[in-house]
């Protein structure tokens, strides 16, 4: 079973989840790695509480590397909210040497996440147009992160506002992005969490995974984005054989920073 280094524990405002639970589950699924990547979204307003406990998620982390030493290996991440306004804050979790891997994520634009209808409300037709410019927005201000986590996320929750989504729709949107992620030398995350709630696709879709080959892309790192075991490594054998078909031979694994290829 390929590596799943996307996943979240009680350690985020949005899970209930017990880290072992996650780690058994991983286990049992034959797993001979897992990297850990709870939520950091500073600075937001919601009724959710993003901000995380980092010297307490590394202590536990570090806890749980060495209990199951010989059974699984622990990496710890984070999954880093990548926003304009708070370059400081990124800065300096991106220079905490405890984390394996950090992924640049966009979740809040204008204050908003699509996750709940007032950014649709707000944004309308323009809803997935404006988060694609956000993203590029983000992503040349901040170099803080590794991989760039579910590229197209406000796709899992555009449909019941009658919003549809395709990469040749906005590829005039996405392209920069892919080309910024290659030439900054970022992985790129192939994310089953949008499979796992529906949609036919991973975040980022095929189609998108496709031209990022095209473009000359290279790095991949798989993640469930599991905030409980039943979706962790949700659909990664199926996943893994159509990354093959569009070309990718490798998934990456952070550790300390730097990835580590293996073969898909």
């Amino acid at each position: 079973m390929y590596s799943d280094t996307h996943l979240h524990s009680y350690f985020s405002g949005d899970s209930e989840t017990p880290p072992p639970e996650q780690i058994e589950k991983a286990i049992a699924l034959g797993m001979e790695t897992m990297c850990f990547t709870d939520h950091d979204d500073h600075d937001v307003v919601s009724d959710i509480d993003f901000e995380l406990k980092i010297p307490e998620y590394i202590a536990e982390m570090r806890s749980l590397r060495e209990q199951y030493s010989g059974r699984i290996e622990i990496l710890t991440g984070i999954e880093l909210g990548l926003k304009t306004d708070i370059p400081d804050h990124l800065r300096e979790v991106s220079e905490n040497d405890s984390f394996d891997q950090i992924i640049g994520s966009v979740h809040f634009i204008a204050g908003l996440d699509p996750y709940y209808p007032e950014y649709f409300l707000k944004f309308s037709a323009s809803s997935y147009r404006t988060y694609f410019d956000t993203v590029l927005e983000c992503l040349e201000l901040h170099r803080h992160f590794d991989t760039l986590g579910h590229l197209d996320y406000i796709a899992r929750y555009g449909g019941p506002y009658g919003l549809t989504y395709s990469y040749r729709e906005y590829a005039d949107s996405i392209d920069p992005i892919l080309k910024k992620v290659i030439d900054c030398g970022k992985a790129l995350e192939c994310n089953t969490g949008g499979m796992s709630r529906g949609l036919s696709d991973p975040n980022p879709s095929f189609d998108v995974l496709r031209r990022y080959k095209e473009l000359g892309g290279e790095f991949i790192t798989l993640g469930s984005d599991a905030h409980s075991p039943d979706t962790l490594g949700y659909e990664f054998d199926k996943v893994g054989d159509i990354l093959k078909s569009i070309g990718f031979r490798y998934y990456a694994v952070f550790r300390n920073r730097k990835p580590c290829m293996y073969p898909l």
